[in-house]
């Protein structure tokens, strides 16, 4: 929309998108307004993944356009749809309801999408409906960040609230603690048990929670752990923060946040109810030329109550 209005913007390419999918716009329009279901067509979603060794389109990763239809395409709807797949080697899926209707329509073969994390040799798959980080190079830098300011040890037991995939949780494991993640949504859990098998690593758990009604003794009940990586979405991690206790504590957090008003109130909470120190802050340009940010902080407690168990 322009700004601060419900216009929708007439566009021919985005800042913000890769270039490879800005220069769809174009041809997306003018394919769209071809089909005999075009005011049935009302918001079209994108997934990028990298490249794999079944992509053979120079320059690009694997590109997903999936539609929400609310209407039954016809033969010349799928010609077309097909036609615009096959010219700028795009898959095409579809969405006629909820989340659980979301199908490849062509190819349905389509090569699996995917990002790579170099520096810890890792691979994960991923479907079109499942949440990625928006930029796979800063997300590089976020891990990398994030990994330094937890500094994980082998001999450590350590937690990652709203692990999604495991982005931050393979990485973790990868130094050799002992890693448990937890995350609301059953179906990225699956997805992070199929990346940890993907990649060989046996020294993590996922499991399915909903850490936005989590309470002291359900936090208490998953043991004591000696680091804490929570990345929530924006609506912050206040039941989470308010359910530590002196049974429960880790020494460090480290909290990734898209939202610096929740950081700030789960900050608050830390510092002034439960004993933590802020150590060190930043942001990250995760979403480059609009006005959100990453922020990334150190939460340490200046002791302990007691030795972790194992």
């Amino acid at each position: 929309n322009e700004k601060a209005t419900r216009y929708v913007a007439v566009m021919n390419s985005c800042e913000v998108l890769v270039p490879e999918v800005s220069a769809l716009i174009e041809p997306l329009q003018n394919m769209i307004v071809k089909l005999s279901i075009r005011d049935k067509l009302p918001q079209i979603e994108l997934a990028v993944g990298e490249a794999g060794l079944k992509n053979t389109h120079e320059g690009a990763g694997v590109i997903v356009l999936i539609l929400r239809i609310m209407d039954v395409l016809n033969d010349n709807d799928e010609i077309l749809l097909k036609n615009f797949a096959d010219d700028h080697a795009v898959q095409i899926w579809t969405q006629t309801k909820g989340p659980d209707t979301i199908k490849p329509f062509y190819p349905l073969n389509g090569e699996q999408l995917q990002y790579r994390l170099p520096e810890f040799d890792l691979t994960y798959p991923f479907k079109p409906n499942e949440f990625t980080q928006v930029n796979p190079q800063i997300n590089q830098v976020m891990i990398r960040r994030a990994m330094q300011l937890l500094n994980p040890q082998a001999h450590e037991k350590i937690a990652d609230f709203f692990c999604g995939i495991g982005n931050f949780t393979l990485p973790i494991a990868r130094s050799g603690a002992q890693v448990l993640g937890l995350e609301g949504l059953a179906n990225l859990v699956d997805r992070a048990n199929e990346s940890a098998a993907l990649n060989q690593i046996n020294n993590t758990r996922f499991g399915v929670a909903d850490l936005f009604k989590m309470t002291p003794e359900a936090l208490t009940s998953l043991g004591r752990f000696d680091k804490w990586l929570v990345d929530p979405p924006r609506d912050g991690a206040f039941e989470l923060i308010k359910s530590l206790d002196e049974s429960n504590c880790p020494q460090s957090i480290v909290y990734v946040s898209c939202n610096p008003a929740t950081l700030a109130r789960d900050a608050g909470v830390l510092v002034n109810e439960k004993g933590y120190t802020l150590k060190a802050a930043g942001v990250i340009n995760m979403f480059p030329h609009t006005a959100h940010v990453e922020s990334i902080a150190l939460f340490e407690r200046s002791y302990r109550f007691g030795p972790v168990k194992y």
